[in-house]
Formats: C-alpha cells, structure tokens, sequence
C-alpha cells in the first residue's frame, strides 16, 4: 500500500516538474530543474523494481522456509550516495528503513560505472539473492556470512563476501559517492546495528537480494 502511494506521488512531483521545467529556465538557457527530473524518474524506477522484486521475494521465503517477516534489498543502479539498501516489512508492505551501501571496486583502485562477478579474487559485486549466514568477528569486526543462491553468485562464501559495517560509509545520503568494498555490501556502523538487531532475533534465514 505504502509502494503505491509513494508511486503516485511520484509520478505526480514528476508531472510538475515537467511542466515547471517548460517555463523555467537560467539566464545561460539551461533548465535549472533538469537535475531534479532526472533524479525524480530515477526514484519511480527504483519504486518500481523494488515492487517486482517484493512480489518475488514473499513467494521465493515460502518456497524456502525464510523469514516471511523482513528481507532485505539493494539496488545498484542507484548512486552510491543514494540509500539504496532497503530494510523491508514483508507482511506490511512497507519500508523500515534504508541505507548506503557500497559496491565492489573489483580491485580497482576506483571502479567506474558498475561491473559485477562470481569468480574467486574478483573483487566485483555478485548479483542476486543470498542467504546471510552466521555471524562471525573478523578482520572487518562483527560480520555475516553470505550464501549466494543463485548461478551469478554462488562463489560468494568461498569469497567471503559478507554483511559488515565500515566508518568509511556516511550515516546519511550524500552528493559524493561513497567508498568503494571488494565485493562485500558494506554498511553504516549505525544501519549495520539495525540490520544486526533484526538478523539476531530471526529464528529463520534472512533474505537479501542485489540486484540493478
């Protein structure tokens, strides 16, 4: 329900911004409201995506005994400034919250644009559905284990691509982007918190799903 109401309003900022963007213009001629219409169709597409993968995510937890409560989403195509990691109520339709969350620099010293993969010492985001497994303290503190259910990322624990939290990565949304992991979705230390808290009291696995 809360999907739907923020898609409307969406394409409703979008109608006036695109009627405002015919009138409005700087004294170079350029339209000052361009950023921000491209910024308002980027959201709707990412409303959008996240709504499919919602409705694909509550029978995929079913079919395989995972928590039907809470799953967790991040969507790469946004800007790593942007929140793009989604904490998610199943069973309300509703968000809880959301985060930035960094991507693979596939040993890159900076990667640019996106590029994904599975193989062992890449470096690179995987795409698709995991499992967090069990939590561990290691050489980035308090982590999880991820399980990689699909073909795109089925290497993921022996690449120990995993959960954790570095100080590297903003509280808050930011205009720059944020600092780059090798392949692990790496987190806030305060959102990590929340994830942690809803992780521990799971009596069933989480799902997450990485998706563009």
């Amino acid at each position: 329900m809360l999907l739907r109401r923020l898609i409307v309003f969406s394409v409703i900022i979008f109608i006036a911004v695109s009627w405002l963007s015919q009138s409005s213009s700087d004294k170079t001629g350029k339209n000052p409201l361009l950023k921000s219409k491209i910024v308002f169709v980027d959201e709707l597409l990412a409303e959008k995506k996240l709504q499919e993968k919602v409705i694909s995510a509550k029978a995929f937890v079913q079919r395989k005994d995972f928590n039907a409560k809470n799953a967790f989403f991040i969507d790469m195509s946004l800007p790593s400034g942007k929140p793009r990691f989604y904490i998610y109520d199943l069973e309300k339709d509703s968000l809880i919250n959301t985060g930035l969350v960094a991507h693979g620099n596939c040993f890159e010293y900076w990667l640019e644009g996106r590029r994904y993969s599975n193989v062992v010492g890449s470096g690179c985001t995987s795409l698709g559905k995991y499992k967090i497994g069990n939590s561990y303290v290691g050489k980035w503190g308090y982590s999880y284990k991820l399980h990689g259910l699909d073909s795109s990322n089925n290497n993921a624990y022996e690449r120990t691509v995993v959960l954790h939290s570095h100080s590297c990565i903003p509280e808050s949304e930011t205009e720059d982007d944020i600092c780059q992991s090798n392949g692990c979705p790496t987190v806030a230390p305060n959102f990590f918190e929340q994830l942690k808290k809803i992780i521990n009291a799971s009596r069933k696995p989480i799902l997450l799903w990485i998706y563009e």
